[in-house]
């Protein structure tokens, strides 16, 4: 890292690291809560057209499947990517807590512990959004699920 950029380090090392940190923290924190808001955006949006949507209406079956089942695509990569996402942010935050043991010639334990504490945030987090995601995603799948089974009671004939 150090070789990457070695122009800022002269005497500005610790600094450089808190701001790398910092960068780190946001840029993961503001990426799971831009899943968390698409999350509820697309969850709204389909809970009020799944409960407004007249299935008699369509003729053919895959063009309702379509229809019924457009966001929700989104919503499973949601649940299934912010744990990864979440423990990417903790990975960094840990290796940032071991540079700055590195570097410090004392070694205090209860810097790491806290710094190994806000690095594990970003899993919690990260795991908190998955579990929203899911949960959304299997109650709108089996609404969809119950009206493709009307849609095709009404066609039977």
């Amino acid at each position: 890292m150090k070789a990457a950029f070695g122009f800022l380090w002269k005497n500005k090392g610790k600094d450089v690291i808190d701001t790398i940190k910092l960068y780190m923290e946001y840029s993961i924190m503001g990426v799971l809560a831009f899943m968390s808001f698409l999350t509820l955006w697309f969850t709204l949006e389909r809970y009020f057209f799944l409960s407004k949507v007249k299935i008699e209406e369509f003729k053919k079956k895959g063009e309702l499947e379509n229809t019924l089942t457009n966001n929700l695509t989104t919503i499973s990569t949601i649940a299934s990517n912010a744990p990864y996402i979440g423990l990417f942010g903790t990975v960094c935050g840990i290796m940032i807590t071991f540079y700055k043991i590195s570097e410090s010639s004392n070694f205090d334990t209860s810097s790491v512990m806290l710094g190994l504490a806000l690095a594990l945030k970003a899993t919690a987090f990260g795991i908190l959004v998955a579990i929203f995601a899911t949960i959304v995603y299997n109650g709108l799948a089996r609404k969809v699920e119950v009206l493709m089974t009307k849609w095709e009671d009404l066609n039977e004939n």
